[in-house]
């Protein structure tokens, strides 16, 4: 009989696998020729880079939609991280009415799927001319991702003794030195984590970034893969959707790898050992 590691070991592979394979298979698709698109063999034979050079011509715009990617999850992120570390500490070491009752609204604001603000969000930005812009790609990811990372950060802040402040204090720093150079630096493992959480989710944001755009120029890399066009327009251009697909999950994949030691520090310590 096997015994109760060797089961573990199966199941934790089998997980693995069920993830890891349509990854695999788009990286596989990618690098078949695009006459090979729907080849069912399990290795690229002969190996081609033609659907990369598809995805990356001028007149997909696809170089561009990375760009456009890019500056939309930085700003995001670096936004998002200075409301929520403030918004986080505020709630978290200060005493104020009805905080409780803030931060319970505050996560309810993200129980709101974000299909069903759709419409709202559509006629609001027309109102104000933000069609094709890069605040309405930025705003509508902000204020989807603040509340976790004020839930997080807050978390890690309430875990933190508050003879920390009060002994940087004795040593003649002021408040705001005492949060920037004792209580920040040890709350790091979570502001790192929401960073990551962020940043992904900004970068692989479509439905919100396909509403609000209709110029290429300002079409993100999701929008922009989606929207690939074959030789004739009708066809399907499956290869080069595949290519673009690695392109865009590559760097995030490589980014989870080397910071992994964090995201699970920030996911599951707390802020003092």
């Amino acid at each position: 009989m096997m015994s109760g590691r060797t089961i573990y070991n199966i199941g934790i592979g089998l997980i693995v696998v069920y993830c890891l394979a349509p990854f695999y298979w788009m990286i596989a698709t990618a690098l078949r020729r695009p006459a090979d698109s729907f080849d069912l063999s399990p290795l690229p034979f002969p190996l081609s880079f033609d659907n990369f050079t598809a995805a990356f011509s001028v007149q997909n715009g696809f170089g561009r939609a990375l760009v456009n990617s890019l500056v939309v999850a930085g700003t995001t992120t670096l936004l998002t991280l200075m409301i929520g570390i403030t918004a986080a500490y505020a709630i978290a070491r200060l005493e104020f009415p009805f905080k409780n009752v803030i931060l319970a609204v505050i996560i309810a604001t993200s129980m709101f799927p974000g299909i069903s603000l759709l419409i709202p969000l559509l006629k609001l930005f027309v109102g104000l001319e933000w069609i094709n812009t890069y605040q309405a790609l930025i705003v509508p990811s902000i204020s989807f991702a603040l509340p976790l990372t004020v839930f997080n950060l807050t978390a890690f802040f309430k875990q933190m003794p508050h003879e920390l402040e009060g002994a940087a204090q004795v040593d003649g720093c002021s408040r705001w030195q005492a949060f920037r150079k004792v209580i920040l630096p040890l709350a790091m493992p979570g502001v790192f984590t929401s960073a990551i959480i962020t940043f992904v989710a900004a970068w692989n944001e479509f439905i919100i970034a396909l509403s609000v755009t209709n110029e290429k120029e300002m079409r993100t890399a999701p929008v922009i893969t989606a929207l690939f066009t074959g030789q004739y327009k009708f066809d399907q251009p499956f290869g080069t959707q595949m290519a673009a697909g690695v392109a865009v999950t590559v760097p995030l994949v490589i980014g989870a790898l080397v910071f992994q030691r964090r995201i699970v520090e920030g996911l599951t310590a707390g802020a003092l050992k």
